[in-house]
């Protein structure tokens, strides 16, 4: 999301971002990537088993029963928390902000193998880092979205001391939960920034939000009233992205911009019914499974398909090919978690089959994405090699007194960069800001720009990108 930030030397020089980071992230890279499927494996899997799936030969493994006990912490800090630590740790470009991540990831590893205080301080130390990092986000953009992604962070250090204290879950979720939540809310605020909302929306943003923190404070106290606070919160919160959120323009687009919005608008429909059900629970009502996957399944994963495109690529540098195959994985984990949701609470065999369709779905979400890549790299290798061909033509062209025109050569070039140029307007002004609005916000006009940008302009203009 904060990409395009760049480091900046003690004397105010402008830092090489790839010197930074770059030896570090070649060698962390794999051990990351690593972990971050160990945990998310060992989620699901767990997830399974507590559904009463069987998963078949070897579901009596001692690492299995471990993983059921620690779904959670697998999922939020293991996985997800992880994910996002990479992706700030690349933001900031700094060495240390990798220790972040790292640490998470190693909590997970840590929780498969049985060492539970071991990974709940490993989760804290991942969480202290985390925040330090966000803080630094915030000294080099100071911005409401930056503020509220330190919040988020605080949010997360205070449900991992609290899982470290051994509270119990109804203490620690809602913190968890928070830092997720409030992450996303962070990113669609800063999605919409240039956009025009209605005086006060900002304002209402921020009371929402607060009302989540007070309610996930309360739940460890006060547990039926902190509960239906931080439901209603929650509620609240899918009421204001479906009033204010860009996903209601882009969804009648094309392309990626509007699988993003399908998956935006999708995600804070479930974002409702989660606040619903977490209130009705706090209210005594057997709603539980419902606010849990309603929120960590139909909201926040909606948001990971969704953004997945727009991520990866400026992240982990693995370029995407978008195509209608990406709708499949959404609409089977939606239609999977309805069926999981909707059945009673002693129709123990639909939920079971509900569930196993959400591992399923996530299976091939993974395995779209690795055809994507793979599309992408073969189609642009072909592409490259009929330009490069097409280059030696026009530049090595023997002119009509049979040598080189050299002489041509730097116009060609000239009017390679002019298409450059016009490219990167027409992908802007459906925004209607040219490089000085972007700059005034805080957004590098440039192709290095950041994340944010190219959600932006992923999110209003891909189809025109399809058309060039």
């Amino acid at each position: 999301m904060l990409h395009g930030m760049v480091e900046r030397a003690p004397d105010g020089r402008r830092a090489t971002p790839r010197a930074a980071t770059g030896g570090m992230a070649r060698v962390a890279r794999p051990a990351l990537i690593a972990l971050v499927a160990l945990s998310l494996l060992g989620g699901i899997l767990g997830g399974l088993l507590r559904a009463g799936v069987g998963i078949g030969p070897g579901s009596d493994a001692a690492w299995l029963a471990r993983a059921a006990l620690s779904h959670a912490a697998l999922m939020v800090c293991g996985f997800l928390g992880t994910v996002i630590g990479i992706e700030r740790a690349v933001a900031v470009k700094r060495r240390e902000a990798f220790l972040a991540p790292l640490a998470s990831g190693l909590a997970g590893l840590a929780l498969l193998l049985g060492h539970d205080a071991a990974a709940a301080w490993l989760a804290v130390a991942a969480a202290l880092v985390f925040t330090g990092v966000n803080v630094l986000v915030v000294q080099r953009q100071r911005a409401a979205h930056t503020l509220l992604l330190l919040l988020a962070a605080l949010a997360w250090l205070a449900g991992n001391v609290l899982f470290a204290a051994k509270a119990n879950s109804a203490a620690v979720l809602p913190w968890w939960f928070a830092f997720l939540v409030m992450t996303i809310a962070a990113e669609r605020l800063e999605m919409t920034r240039l956009m025009r909302r209605r005086p006060g929306a900002d304002r209402s943003l921020y009371a929402v939000l607060a009302l989540m923190l007070v309610g996930a404070a309360a739940c460890g106290v006060a547990p039926a009233i902190g509960g239906a606070v931080y439901g209603a919160s929650l509620a609240l919160l899918a009421l204001w992205l479906v009033a204010f959120d860009i996903a209601r323009r882009t969804v009648s687009t094309h392309g990626l911009s509007r699988y993003m919005a399908i998956c935006l608008l999708g995600g804070y429909g479930w974002l409702a019914v989660a606040g619903t059900a977490w209130a009705a629970t706090a209210l005594g009502w057997p709603a539980r499974d419902v606010a849990l996957h309603a929120l960590g399944l139909g909201f926040i994963l909606s948001m990971v398909m969704g953004h997945a495109p727009v991520i990866l690529p400026a992240v982990a540098r693995v370029k995407l090919e978008f195509n209608s195959a990406f709708y499949l994985p959404l609409a089977l984990l939606h239609g999977s978690l309805a069926l999981r949701l909707s059945a009673g609470s002693d129709a123990w065999a639909w939920r079971a089959a509900g569930a196993a369709l959400n591992a399923v779905s996530i299976a091939v979400f993974a395995a779209t994405v690795a055809f994507a890549a793979l599309h992408w790299r073969v189609r642009h290798r072909e592409r490259n090699d009929f330009l490069g061909l097409s280059e030696d033509r026009v530049l090595r062209a023997p002119s009509a007194g049979g040598e080189a025109d050299v002489q041509r050569d730097p116009a060609l070039l000239r009017e390679l960069e002019r298409v450059r140029k016009q490219v990167h307007h027409d992908l802007l002004e459906p925004l209607r800001v040219g490089d000085h609005a972007l700059s005034k916000s805080g957004i590098d006009g440039g192709l290095e720009g950041q994340v944010s940008a190219l959600r932006l302009v992923a999110e209003v203009a891909f189809d025109r990108v399809e058309k060039a």
